[in-house]
C-alpha cells in the first residue's frame, strides 16, 4: 500500500522580552537555579499575575507579518496538569480566543517550486520550570528560572507531507521570529523548540490517521530524524495489523528513536477554564497600526528585491534573506564594490565566507573580514590585480591576519602577471622544456593542453592571467 505522510507543527518560540508574562522577573539565561523566580513564579497564595505589555507587542508583530487576524478580544485560561516544574499546578495560556488566528508562511520545495503552509493560531502561554537530572544521582532538581517566560506557540494546519517540508516550515519560522526580533531562535537554550504531529494514511484518504505528537525537539536534524523515525514505525504498525494509539512521545537521539512518554490529552483533560486573576486581553486598533509601522522589511520581500535589483537567482536571494544580519551584510558589500560585483559578492559570502565562519564557529559580527574589506578584494578582482584563484589565497590571509587585501597583496607580491611578453616567454619556455608533450598534442591529444596550462602556472607561481595564458597558449601551441 503507497501511504501519505500528514505533518503539522506547533512551535514554541520564546518571546525576547527583558521580563517574563506575568511578573518583573528578569529571562536573561544561565542564572543559578531558582535566582531568577519571585513570587507570582512561585505559585504563592494571594499573589496576582501582571500581563507583560511587551509580550503582546511581540505576538501582534507575529500576527502581522504573516498575514492573521489579530484579536481585539482574546482570554487566558488556566490549563491544569501537575509536573513537578510546574508550581502553580496549571499554565496560563490562552485556547478558545487566542491573540493570533489565521496566517500563511510560504515554503521552498527541493525542486524550486514554493508551497503555503497555514497557520491555525499562535497563542501566548508561560512557560514552565525545567527538572534537572545530571549529576544529581537519583534525585531530581527543579530549577523555576524558566517558570514564566513568555511563549508564542505558533499551530500550524495539517500540511506537510515530509520531514523535509516540516524541517523548510521550522527554518522559515525560525528566520521569521529572528528578523522580527521577537525571538532570539537559541536552539541549544530552548529559545526555539517544537512538538511534531505526524500520521500517515493510505494515498488518496482523506480521513486523517491517528496522530502521535513527538515533544520538544530543538535541532532541525532531530526533526528530520524523529519525524522519519515515526512514519516508519507507524507505517510497519499498521502493515503488521497493529494499531497507531494518540499520544505523545519522546525523540531519543543518541538512540534514534521515538517512545512513549504518555496517553495523549484532549482540551477536557485539561480543564481549561478563564483564568479569575487575569481580565481579557483587549487590543486597539490603534495599537495594531502602531505595530504595523515597526515592521521590518520580511525574509520572502528582500528575497524578491534581491534577485530584481541585483539579478540573483531565487536560491541565492533566498539563502541571502534567511539571516537579517547576512542580508544586510551583502547589502554593505555591494554598496562598497557596486552592483556590477552582486553576483561575485553573493558567491563569496555563500562561498569561503561562510565556510570561514562555520569552520570558525563564529558569529557573523565577529568576523575578521568586513564588508568594507570583502568589498576591497572584489575591487582587485575586478581590475585583474589578482586572479581568482590567487583571491582565495589572498582571503585566507586576510581571514588569519584581519588585514585587507591591498596590503597582503602588496606584502607579499601576488599582483597578477598582465603583461603579454611575459606571459609568452613563460609560455616558450615551457614547450621547449617539454617537447614529448608538445608532439603528442600536436597530434591529437588535446587533454595536454591541462598540462601546459599547469607548467606556466608554476613557473608563474600562479600569477599568470588565466584569460590570457589560455589565449596566447592556445596560439602556441597551434
Amino acid at each position: 500500500m503507497e501511504w501519505e505522510v500528514v505533518i503539522g507543527l506547533e512551535i514554541h518560540a520564546q518571546l525576547a522580552t527583558r521580563t517574563k508574562i506575568f511578573s518583573g522577573s528578569a529571562t536573561a539565561y544561565g542564572a543559578p537555579p531558582n535566582t531568577q523566580a519571585n513570587l507570582v513564579d512561585l505559585g504563592y497564595p494571594g499573589v496576582l499575575p501582571v500581563l507583560n505589555a511587551e509580550a503582546v507587542r511581540m505576538a501582534v508583530k507575529f500576527g502581522l507579518a504573516v498575514g492573521a487576524s489579530i484579536a481585539h478580544r482574546s482570554v487566558f485560561a488556566r490549563k491544569n496538569y501537575f509536573y513537578p516544574d510546574l508550581p502553580k499546578g496549571y499554565q496560563i495560556s490562552q485556547f478558545e480566543l487566542p491573540v493570533v488566528s489565521g496566517g500563511t508562511l510560504s515554503i521552498m520545495l527541493e525542486d524550486g517550486s514554493t508551497k503555503t503552509i497555514g497557520i491555525t493560531r499562535a497563542h501566548l502561554e508561560e512557560d514552565a520550570g525545567k527538572s534537572l537530572h545530571e549529576g544529581l544521582a537519583s534525585a531530581t532538581g527543579i530549577d523555576l528560572n524558566r517558570a514564566g517566560t513568555p511563549l508564542l506557540e505558533i499551530v500550524s494546519e495539517p500540511d506537510m507531507r515530509s520531514a523535509k517540508e516540516a524541517v523548510a516550515y521550522m527554518k522559515k519560522m525560525h528566520t521569521l521570529v529572528r528578523y522580527l526580533e521577537i525571538c532570539d531562535g537559541n536552539m541549544q537554550e530552548g529559545s526555539f523548540r517544537c512538538d511534531a504531529n505526524v500520521s500517515v494514511r493510505p494515498k488518496g484518504q482523506e480521513k486523517f490517521g491517528t496522530r502521535a505528537e513527538l515533544k520538544n525537539i530543538n535541532s532541525f536534524r532531530f526533526v528530520e530524524k524523529a519525524i522519519h523515525y515515526e512514519v516508519a514505525r507507524q507505517i510497519d504498525l499498521i502493515e503488521s495489523g497493529g494499531k497507531v494509539v494518540q499520544e505523545t512521545r519522546l525523540y531519543d537521539s543518541d538512540k534514534g528513536e521515538t517512545r512513549s512518554m504518555r496517553s495523549k490529552e484532549e482540551a477536557n483533560d485539561y480543564r481549561y477554564f478563564p483564568d479569575p486573576d487575569l481580565l481579557p486581553l483587549e487590543i486597539e486598533p490603534a495599537f495594531i497600526e502602531s505595530v504595523r509601522d515597526t515592521l521590518p522589511e520580511l525574509p520572502d520581500a528582500k528575497a524578491a528585491r534581491f534577485a530584481a535589483d541585483y539579478g540573483l537567482s531565487a536560491y541565492d536571494s533566498g539563502v541571502l534573506a534567511s539571516s537579517r544580519e547576512l542580508a544586510a551584510f551583502f547589502e554593505e558589500v555591494v554598496a562598497a564594490a557596486g552592483a556590477a560585483n552582486a553576483k561575485p559578492a553573493a558567491n563569496w559570502i555563500m562561498g569561503d565566507f561562510s565556510a570561514s565562519l562555520n569552520r570558525d564557529a563564529l558569529d557573523l559580527a565577529a568576523a575578521p573580514v568586513s564588508s568594507a574589506a570583502l568589498a576591497g578584494l572584489l575591487h582587485r578582482i575586478a581590475d585583474n590585480t589578482i586572479s581568482g584563484k590567487m583571491a582565495k589565497d589572498v582571503f585566507e590571509i586576510m581571514w588569519s591576519e584581519g588585514s585587507g587585501a591591498d596590503a597582503v597583496i602588496q606584502a607579499r607580491g601576488l599582483t597578477q602577471i598582465t603583461d603579454t611578453g611575459a606571459i609568452e616567454k613563460a609560455i616558450d619556455e615551457c614547450m621547449a622544456a617539454n617537447p614529448k608533450q608538445l608532439a603528442d598534442y600536436r597530434a591529437g591529444k588535446d587533454k595536454l593542453f591541462g598540462f601546459f596550462v599547469g607548467q606556466v602556472m608554476k613557473a608563474t607561481q600562479g600569477k599568470a592571467n588565466p584569460a590570457q595564458l589560455n589565449e596566447l597558449l592556445k596560439k602556441k601551441l597551434g
